[in-house]
Formats: C-alpha cells, sequence, structure tokens
C-alpha cells in the first residue's frame, strides 16, 4: 500500500472513532482521547491501543466490540485488534478541546 493509501485509510479509521460513544458520555471516544495508537500495517491489520476514563466501565465489553467491529468494516482493513491498556492513565487534558467545552470542562 502507498503512503497515501495508508494515510486515506487511517482518515477512516478516525473518522468511524468517531461514531463510538460510551453510552454515558455524550462524547465520542476519540475525542474523549481515548485512543492512544492506531498502527495499520501494509497487509491492512491495524492495532488499536485504547483505553477507558475508568478500569471499571461497565460498557468496556460493549465499547471494545463496536471499535473492533466498525473498524474492521473500513475499506482497506483487513483485521483489527484492540488492546486495552492503562498506560498512561486516562485524564481530561487528553480530551480535545471539543471535547472539554461540550463536557463543560473549559
Amino acid at each position: 500500500m502507498t503512503a497515501e493509501e495508508k494515510t486515506a485509510i487511517e482518515e477512516r479509521i478516525v473518522e468511524v472513532l468517531k461514531t463510538v460513544y460510551d453510552p454515558e458520555i455524550p462524547v465520542n471516544i476519540y475525542d474523549l482521547g481515548l485512543i492512544y495508537n492506531i498502527d495499520l500495517q501494509e497487509d491492512g491489520s491495524v492495532d488499536i491501543d485504547m483505553t477507558f476514563t475508568a478500569p471499571s466501565c461497565p460498557a468496556a465489553d460493549f465499547i471494545l466490540e463496536d471499535v473492533r467491529t466498525k473498524v474492521e468494516a473500513v475499506a482497506g482493513v483487513t483485521s483489527a485488534t484492540i488492546n486495552m491498556v492503562f498506560e498512561p492513565e486516562w485524564d481530561k487534558s487528553m480530551m480535545t478541546e471539543e471535547a472539554r467545552i461540550e463536557l463543560g470542562f473549559e
């Protein structure tokens, strides 16, 4: 895959990640800063490191499956592995400015 193709696929992955929400928070997981890394390989497989606002998130399984399903549906992606990580620990500074405004932090 060319550099342009890889960039286009990565942009589509970000677009679909912005459609995934924690049912308790009205901001998507990407703008919340829960996505730490997107690693797209030449064969179309993608590894995503993500976290949650709290380790005991009751919707974790639902959110992880939603991420995997939506990312695997992106044209050019052959498979998706979603890794739940807690280092570094998430805090509100990881949110986009828009997310902080939406949630009343600014």
